[in-house]
């Protein structure tokens, strides 16, 4: 078991040193040697892992969907806040979490070497198509929005405003640019009586993934004993 879990921490090591190199250096310029340097590990180990450059690139490409938080029930007060939470929390984690950032790097770079990047335009796809049709089930969401259709709208709007924010401030305003992209498209996708309770404000995202962090943290260990009341009688 201590050998498979230092197997594990050794794969993420390298992992996490490979996106923050595809972060500074793009896909291209970016070399196994540096790489290794990054992580602090043996040729041998990294190949242990990934097979080539490419197959360590396409494991941080799709580590945006597979590392993306699960949002817990509780959390969830519909279906459309969920669809809100999904982009707010993707732009707070931008700028915090380098595995993310290489990730993204990664999918929206137009390097020379050919490299499949279209797993999280997929994966992203479908997982708004599948909120939105959820949504629609539960009255959220109007009833001329095809889900498929609008997911793919959100998507692509998405990665165009994350790109502009990018090169225009580094990032800096994309919970802005996020922001402002739901308050124009959620209007023409949810019914009067959700949007009017959505929760778009700046810091959401911190909000929502500081809260989605404690409620799995309370299913790990439950919740704390409520204390005996003092002073009552």
């Amino acid at each position: 078991m201590a050998k498979q879990d230092r197997a594990i921490r050794t794969r993420r090591t390298i992992l996490e040193a490979a996106a923050a190199v595809f972060d500074e250096r793009g896909y291209d310029a970016a070399t196994i040697t540096e790489i290794l340097t990054r992580a602090e590990v043996t040729k041998g180990a990294l190949y242990f892992h990934f097979a080539s450059k490419e197959d360590l690139a396409l494991a941080v490409i799709d580590a945006q969907l597979t590392e993306a938080p699960a949002l817990p029930e509780p959390l969830v007060t519909s279906r459309m806040q969920q669809l809100v939470d999904m982009g707010l929390i993707f732009a707070h984690r931008l700028r915090t979490d380098p595995l993310l950032r290489g990730s993204v790097r990664l999918t929206l770079e137009h390097g020379s070497t050919p490299l499949n990047r279209s797993g999280p335009f997929h994966g992203w796809s479908q997982v708004h198509s599948r909120v939105l049709a959820e949504g629609k089930e539960r009255g959220e969401v109007l009833p001329h929005v095809v889900p498929a259709d609008t997911a793919e709208l959100i998507v692509g709007a998405y990665a165009g405003i994350n790109i502009m924010s990018q090169v225009v401030t580094g990032r800096a305003d994309l919970e802005r640019r996020a922001i402002s992209l739901y308050e124009h498209v959620m209007p023409s996708v949810a019914v009067p009586s959700v949007l009017a309770r959505l929760d778009m404000a700046p810091g959401r995202g911190a909000r929502a993934l500081a809260e989605a962090e404690r409620l799995r943290a309370d299913e790990t260990t439950g919740p704390a004993p409520t204390p005996a009341p003092v002073g009552v009688g």
